[in-house]
């Protein structure tokens, strides 16, 4: 395993673990700042924004950067948020400071797939993108049920005070792994034409769809979880983040199955397990009253939802070979752009009457729809013969 791609895990590893914890300590930010859990929700859907709008653009204006520069900056700032969050005197100063670190969030992982990518031959390159998104993964396994375990033993702002000492972790990992003679920017640039030219390859848009609608599968619940498990389900407070261990276990397993597939038959695989994942919303939605039956759906929804990823993020890194920076940033945007979606139509199912058990409904039709969006997408260039771009050098 190249060392660079270490540090990218770890990297990964903060920035999912800064993204994911606020699910597990919603509820104690609320109280805190004065709002209710569904306002609360807005600091998901912030923060999705900021990596939707903000990474790619920033990712246009600093492509003249060494990439190990950038990635370093990158985790300062990172850092420097995480110390913010947790001085946070209100909802406004929290929402703005966690929006500054989701645009550092969009730009990193755009430019990470891309380094990521250029470390490996061809044939594993499924396999790398599985790594660094093996990071976002343990994040949910150990950092998010850590941070809210913190949470409720030290209240929340304990957890944005774990997670600076994390970010100076990543830092010293960039530092460390990152030489810059494997990471240094682009020696032939694309220029913005050449960018935006690759985004309208059917491959690339549709895949951005499928990540779009894969969201809102997974975050209409995972944004309200805690309160679903607590409310719904009967759990305690104390039991929420055991569960979300195991989702994450079933993350880190579902992204390898994923890379793997990705190398063999990408797209038969996906368009299957979108249809699996339908399936097992339909089961979330009839067990969420049973705590037992709703646990093992949530580790086997967490394991099929990272196996969707993997595949889709290949798909479009492939087809974007020879003009990558704006599509790759493109890949956490339509990701986040999905997360802010979806939490912002949670939060109107709430704000509607609908209880939290309804949350899954939504994702059984969004699956669905993604998987005839991947079927068309397959026979299509099946039957025009496309082939792949060769990476520019």
């Amino acid at each position: 395993m190249p060392l660079p791609l270490i540090a990218l895990f770890v990297a990964a590893f903060a920035f999912g673990t800064t993204e994911f914890v606020i699910a597990g300590i919603l509820p104690q930010v609320a109280e805190g700042l004065g709002v209710s859990v569904p306002a609360a929700g807005y600091l998901v859907t912030g923060y999705a924004l900021g990596i939707a709008i903000g990474g790619p653009l920033a990712t246009l204006a600093t492509t003249g950067m060494s990439r190990r520069t950038l990635l370093i900056s990158l985790a300062l700032v990172f850092t420097a948020g995480q110390v913010a969050c947790a001085l946070a005197p209100g909802f406004a100063s929290m929402l703005s400071i966690r929006v500054a670190v989701a645009v550092a969030h969009g730009v990193f992982f755009g430019v990470a797939m891309v380094v990521a990518v250029g470390l490996v031959g061809e044939e594993k390159r499924g396999m790398a993108v599985a790594f660094v998104l093996a990071g976002l993964t343990v994040s949910n396994i150990v950092g998010v049920p850590a941070g809210a375990a913190i949470g409720n033993l030290f209240g929340w702002r304990a957890t944005f005070w774990a997670m600076f000492a994390l970010g100076i972790v990543a830092t010293a990992a960039m530092i460390a792994l990152l030489p810059p003679s494997r990471s240094g920017a682009a020696a032939a640039p694309a220029g913005l034409a050449g960018e935006v030219r690759v985004l309208g390859r059917q491959q690339v848009w549709t895949s951005l769809i499928l990540m779009l609608l894969l969201m809102i599968g997974q975050f209409v619940p995972y944004t309200y979880i805690a309160p679903l498990l607590q409310d719904v389900t009967g759990l305690s407070a104390a039991t929420v983040p055991w569960v979300l261990l195991l989702n994450g276990i079933g993350a880190t397993l579902g992204v390898f199955v994923g890379g793997r597939l990705a190398g063999w038959r990408l797209m038969p695989s996906l368009i299957a397990l979108l249809v699996a994942q339908s399936a097992v919303l339909v089961a979330m939605y009839l067990s969420s009253e049973n705590p037992l039956p709703m646990v093992a759906i949530i580790v086997l929804w967490g394991a099929i939802n990272f196996s969707i990823g993997t595949p889709i993020q290949t798909r479009i890194l492939t087809w974007t070979a020879d003009a990558p920076d704006l599509a790759s940033s493109l890949i956490p945007s339509g990701f986040n752009l999905g997360i802010a979606l979806a939490a912002s139509i949670g939060a109107a199912l709430l704000e509607a009457g609908f209880g939290y058990r309804s949350l899954p409904v939504l994702g059984i039709f969004a699956m669905l729809v993604a998987a005839c969006v991947a079927a068309l997408s397959h026979v299509h260039e099946r039957r025009s013969g496309e082939r792949p771009p060769l990476p520019r050098g």
